[in-house]
């Protein structure tokens, strides 16, 4: 790490002192393709490779920083189903070799899974599934979530569903669950129910759109949109949106 650089995150951590700052942070890692190509390679699925590696650095730099939830989106349902299937194949085996591994070597976190993992191949949602398993008894660990075939939409349609379900199983009907439905009961069915809603969406790539991320959990998250693409993504990024959030947030409640 050059001085200048480290003498800036110095500077970025001192400014963050006394500023409130996010318990859940979630990211949306855009941009892979983009920056493999204007890093000159032919081969976009290069850019997944360098962004899957990526999140290991964003996951050691936030709990440096004292954030013991994140969220971190791999892939949306739509990238899955209509994304070329050599490239959505090497996605799913960096999600298997690089991000489930590493979730079971990094004991600093407990992993979940967010989205439909019938859309994913076998090999993949049976690695995503062990992992959570090996990773659910951690004592002090924190709280990781890969959002891998997810849709915001779909997340609140299958959580409506999940309901319906339930009441039906228990023989109330459709006009005690219209009565007695709530945001809270919503919550209770979303794919990771029981996490706090992310105080801070990030997203990289210069795209200042959420594009079906979060939608139900990040009514009230400040959001950051970052020019940069996910690989070239640095740890003082992260701290200009983390001071970003503090200051907003005091200028909002002081």
């Amino acid at each position: 790490m050059k001085p200048l650089y480290r003498l800036y995150a110095r500077i970025l951590r001192r400014q963050l002192a006394g500023l409130p700052m996010p318990q859940h942070v979630a990211i949306a890692m855009d941009g892979n393709r983009r920056w493999a190509r204007g890093a000159g390679y032919d081969d976009v699925r290069i850019g997944h490779r360098f962004g899957a590696e990526h999140l290991e650095l964003f996951l050691q730099w936030c709990s440096d920083a004292g954030i013991r939830c994140v969220t971190a989106w791999v892939a949306s349902a739509d990238n899955i189903r209509r994304r070329d299937s050599a490239e959505v194949d090497y996605l799913m085996e960096l999600t298997e070799t690089v991000v489930a591994d590493h979730v079971r070597r990094d004991h600093r976190w407990r992993l979940h899974v967010a989205g439909q993992l019938d859309l994913l191949p076998d090999s993949t949602a049976r690695a995503l599934k062990e992992a959570v398993e090996e990773t659910r008894d951690r004592p002090g660990a924190g709280e990781l979530t890969i959002a891998i075939g997810y849709s915001g939409r779909l997340e609140v349609l299958d959580a409506v569903r999940a309901v319906l379900d339930e009441a039906a199983a228990s023989g109330r009907s459709v006009a005690e669950v219209a009565e007695s439905l709530s945001e809270d009961e919503i919550s209770r069915h979303l794919y990771v129910p029981g996490l706090p809603d992310p105080d801070l969406v990030i997203r990289t790539s210069g795209e200042l759109r959420m594009s079906d991320f979060l939608l139900w959990q990040a009514t009230r998250s400040e959001i950051e949109f970052c020019e940069l693409y996910w690989p070239a993504f640095r740890e003082v990024d992260l701290l200009r949106a983390l001071r970003t959030y503090g200051r907003r947030r005091l200028e909002r409640f002081s």
